[in-house]
C-alpha cells in the first residue's frame, strides 16, 4: 500500500497475524492471548488508527486463492470451467458441493478446491478484530481518530456478514470480543437478524466515516459505505427475502437506496473511459488506481513487508489455455500480463449479450489477439501441412491466436470461404482476409448459426479454447507464477448505477431505470475519432516503452520457455513482449463493417423497446412481464459493466435469478443447479464442533437444524 505507510501497515498486519491465526472448530471466533497487547495499543489515538488500519489486510483473502472465482462466478450464466477442474463442484453443483470441504480424497480434482468452509472462516477472523476495536474505541478521547476507527471497524464488520449472509442466509452474530475465551456454544440468527445487522453495521459507517480517502487510494470512506448501504436495502426488498420482508417498507428502503446511490454517484464520478478502470493499468500504484469511479479494493504492490498471507492471484483465472492449444506459437511468460490456468471460460451468453459493433466495452474486456512470439515450425513445412502460400505464412508479430466475436445471425464464415478454423496443433487453412495471412489459431464463436466456440477441442463442456477477460492482466510480475502487484476493485460506483436502476424497477419506475442505465452505456459507447481496432490491457505494464511505469526487471532477461525467431535465435522478454502485445482486437473481422472513427450509440430510448441481444436472452428465459424484463434487463447490463467482476453468485442468489438463468446459459450447472443451491451449506466441520450451553454434544437432530435445507 503506497499510499499507507508501510510502517503502520506493518504493525497492523501484524495484528490482524495475532487476532487471525485460529480456524473454524475449537478455536472458533477464538481470540489470540495478543489481545492483552492490543488492549494497551487502543488506549491511544495512533493505535486505534493502526489497529483499524490491519481491517485492510482481511479484504485481501478475497483474492489469495482459487475461492475468489469458485464462490463468486462459478454456477452462473457469465462463465463455466475450462478444462481445468480444480472447482469444478461450485461450477457443476454436483454431490461434492455439499457441508464437507472437497478434497482429493472426497472427489476433487486436486487439493486447491475451494472449501465450503473457508468464507466462514475468514470473514469471521475479521469480524473478530472488529469487535475488539469496537469494544475499545470509548478509550480513543480524540472524536476524529475515534470516529474513523470505529467507522472502518463497523464497515469491515458490516462488510464481512453481508459476505456471510449473502452465501449462507443467517449466520451467527458475534459482536462482542472473546476475551481469550473459547466458545463452543452459539446461536444461529435468523436472515432477517443478520440482515439488519448488516444494515445498522453500514448505517454507522455511513455516520463515522470521512468523505475523503484520508489513508489514501484504497480508504474506505462514507461513499464505500453509502454503496453498500444501498446495496443491503435493495437485498432486503429482493426476493431471498420476501418470506419476512413485507414488515419492512418497501418504498422507503428503496428510496433511501435511491438516495444513498445520488449521493455516491455525486461524489464518485464515472471514469471518463472504460479502458481506465482495468485495461490501462500502467504499473504499481499507477495513477488509474486513484479513479474516483474506485469505492473500495483490496491494495497490493510489490513490497513483501506489507504483503500478509495473501497475494494477488486472479490473474490467473480467465486466460485460456494458449500454451497448450497454440501449438507452441504462443508462449505464456511475465510479459503476458495473464496465466493461461483457464478457469473461467465465459459462456456462449457472455459473448451474446454485448452489442458486438456499438458496445466498446466488449473490446475493452475481451482479448481476441495474442502476437506470435514464437517459430514454431519452418515456413516450408506450415506451407506443405496447411496448403497455404509462401506470402501467407505469419512471422513473429503477426497473430498467433485470434478469437471471432461474431454474431449468430452472421454468415460470412459458413462454408468456410476463408479457410478451415482450427487449433495450431491441427491442420487447418484459415487465412484472415484483412490482412493476407495464414492464423496459427483461429476460431470463430458462431458459425451455420450455431455457437462453436466451445468444440475446437473434444469435450466442449471441458474446453480449454475461449476468448478470455483483460480485468487482471499484469505486466509486473517478476516471476511468471508470483503474485501479482495491481490492486484488486470490489466496489465502484459504475455498479452504484445499477442498484439504483434495479432500485427503480422494483418501484415499477421502467424508464427512470432505462435513464439511469442509459448514463452507464454513454460512457461504453465509442466516442468519436476512436480507434476501433485498438486494444490494450495490464500487460502493458511489462515496458515503460509502451505505457507502462517502469521496465520490468526481467525485461532483458532471456525468456525461459522457447521464444525463438525463424533463424533459431532465442528472444529477450522484452522481445517477446513486443511480438506478443500487438495492439490490435479483431473487431472489423468479428463485425465485418467498413471501418469507422464515428461515434456510436448505445441509448435505449424506451423500456418496451430493448436491443435485440436483451430480447434474444429475455426469449431464451421466458421473460414477459415488464418487471421480469426490466430485472433481467438489469442483470444483462450487469454482465456488459461488470463481467468477472466477483459478485455475481451473490446477486443472482439474491433475486432468485439463478436457477433460472443457470439453467438457461451454463450449460455444465444446468443439470443439477436447484433452488436449494440459492444458499450454500454451512461447513460440516463448526457444526461438528458445536455443543449446547451445558457441555453435551449436539444431537444429529441438533446438527441437522443448523444445516440449510437441502444438504
Amino acid at each position: 500500500m503506497k499510499y499507507i505507510s508501510n510502517k503502520i501497515v506493518c504493525g497492523a498486519l501484524s495484528m490482524v497475524t495475532l487476532l487471525g491465526t485460529t480456524s473454524c472448530g475449537n478455536d472458533f471466533l477464538k481470540e489470540d492471548a495478543g489481545h492483552l497487547y492490543s488492549d494497551a495499543l487502543l488506549e491511544d489515538e495512533s493505535g486505534a488508527l493502526k489497529m483499524a488500519a490491519g481491517l485492510y489486510g482481511n479484504i485481501r483473502w478475497h483474492f489469495g486463492y482459487e475461492w475468489a472465482y469458485g464462490i463468486t462466478l462459478y454456477g452462473c450464466d457469465e462463465f463455466t470451467n475450462g478444462a481445468d477442474l480444480t472447482a469444478e463442484p461450485w461450477n457443476t453443483y454436483d454431490n461434492r458441493l455439499n457441508p464437507q470441504d472437497c478434497t482429493p480424497a472426497l472427489g476433487a480434482a486436486n487439493k486447491n478446491c475451494p472449501a465450503v468452509s473457508a468464507l466462514w472462516d475468514q470473514m469471521y477472523y475479521g469480524i473478530s478484530t472488529a469487535n475488539l476495536i469496537i469494544s475499545k474505541a470509548d478509550n480513543v478521547t480524540k472524536e476524529d481518530s475515534r470516529n474513523k476507527a470505529l467507522g472502518e471497524a463497523h464497515f469491515l464488520r458490516g462488510y464481512n456478514y453481508y459476505r456471510l449472509f449473502c452465501q449462507y442466509g443467517g449466520v451467527v452474530l458475534e459482536t462482542e470480543p472473546a476475551n481469550g475465551t473459547v466458545k463452543k456454544s452459539f446461536t444461529r440468527a435468523s436472515e432477517e437478524e443478520t440482515l439488519n445487522l448488516i444494515i445498522d453495521d453500514f448505517e454507522k459507517a455511513y455516520q463515522m466515516l470521512p468523505k475523503d480517502k484520508w489513508r489514501g487510494n484504497g480508504t474506505w470512506t462514507k461513499y464505500t459505505a453509502a454503496h453498500f448501504l444501498a446495496k443491503a436495502l435493495l437485498y432486503r426488498q429482493s426476493e431471498r427475502c420476501a418470506s419476512w420482508a413485507s414488515k419492512y417498507d418497501k418504498a422507503t428502503d428503496l428510496n433511501r437506496a435511491i438516495s444513498l446511490c445520488d449521493e455516491v454517484i455525486a461524489a464518485c464520478p464515472l471514469a471518463s473511459d472504460y479502458w481506465d478502470l482495468y485495461a490501462k493499468w500502467t504499473g504499481i500504484d499507477c495513477p488509474n488506481e486513484g479513479l474516483s469511479e474506485i469505492l473500495m479494493a483490496a491494495e497490493h504492490n510489490e513490497d513483501k513487508t506489507t504483503q500478509g498471507r495473501f497475494g494477488n492471484r486472479t490473474y490467473n483465472y480467465f486466460d485460456p489455455q494458449f500454451s497448450n492449444f497454440s501449438g507452441g506459437w504462443v508462449q505464456r511468460g511475465q510479459y503476458i500480463g495473464g496465466m493461461d490456468f483457464q478457469r473461467c471460460r465465459p459462456t456462449e451468453y457472455a459473448y451474446s449479450v454485448f452489442d458486438n459493433v456499438n458496445d466498446a466495452r466488449m473490446w475493452k474486456t475481451f482479448k481476441t489477439v495474442y502476437g506470435l512470439n514464437h517459430a514454431a515450425k519452418k515456413d516450408a513445412d506450415v506451407i506443405s501441412q496447411n496448403g497455404i502460400t509462401a506470402d501467407q505464412v505469419p512471422d513473429l508479430g503477426d497473430e498467433g491466436i485470434i478469437f471471432i466475436l461474431n454474431k449468430k445471425s452472421d454468415a460470412r464464415f459458413d462454408g468456410n470461404p476463408y479457410g478451415t478454423f482450427g487449433r495450431g496443433g491441427d491442420v487447418h487453412s484459415f487465412v484472415n482476409p484483412l490482412t493476407g495471412k495464414w492464423v496459427p489459431n483461429a476460431f470463430v464463436t458462431f458459425q451455420d448459426g450455431k455457437y462453436v466456440l466451445n468444440t475446437y477441442t473434444g469435450n466442449p463442456s471441458t474446453s480449454n479454447v475461449f476468448c478470455g477477460i483483460n480485468k487482471t492482466a499484469d505486466g509486473s510480475r517478476t516471476g511468471e507464477k508470483g503474485d501479482a502487484h495491481r490492486d484488486v476493485i470490489m466496489a465502484r460506483s459504475g455498479e452504484t448505477y445499477l442498484v439504483k436502476a434495479e432500485c427503480q424497477v422494483r418501484m415499477g419506475n421502467y424508464q427512470e431505470a432505462i435513464n439511469t442505465v442509459n448514463v452507464l452505456r454513454a460512457r461504453g459507447q465509442w466516442k468519436k475519432g476512436e480507434n476501433r481496432s485498438y486494444y490494450t490491457d495490464g500487460s502493458m505494464a511489462f515496458l515503460k516503452s509502451d505505457g507502462g511505469i517502469t521496465d520490468n526487471s526481467t525485461a532483458a532477461s532471456i525468456t525461459p520457455k522457447k521464444n525463438k525467431d525463424k533463424s533459431g535465435k532465442q528472444l529477450t522478454n522484452a522481445e517477446a513482449y513486443a511480438y506478443s502485445m500487438t495492439h490490435t482486437n479483431t473487431y472489423y473481422l468479428s463485425t465485418g463493417i467498413a471501418e469507422t472513427t464515428d461515434a456510436s450509440d448505445l441509448q435505449i430510448k424506451s423500456y418496451t423497446q430493448l436491443p435485440a441481444e436483451d430480447e434474444a436472452i429475455l426469449k431464451e428465459i421466458g421473460a414477459t412481464s415488464d418487471y421480469d424484463r426490466m430485472l433481467n434487463f438489469v442483470f444483462n447490463e450487469r454482465t456488459r459493466e461488470l463481467l468477472g467482476e466477483w459478485n455475481r453468485w451473490d446477486e443472482l442468489a439474491r433475486t432468485g435469478l439463478l436457477v433460472k438463468r443457470a439453467k438457461a446459459f451454463n450449460p455444465e450447472a444446468a443439470p443439477n443447479v436447484q433452488d436449494r443451491h440459492m444458499y450454500r451449506p454451512i461447513p460440516q466441520k463448526f457444526i461438528d464442533t458445536l455443543q449446547n450451553e451445558d457441555g453435551t454434544n449436539l444431537s444429529d437432530a441438533d446438527k441437522k437444524a443448523w444445516q440449510n435445507p437441502g444438504y
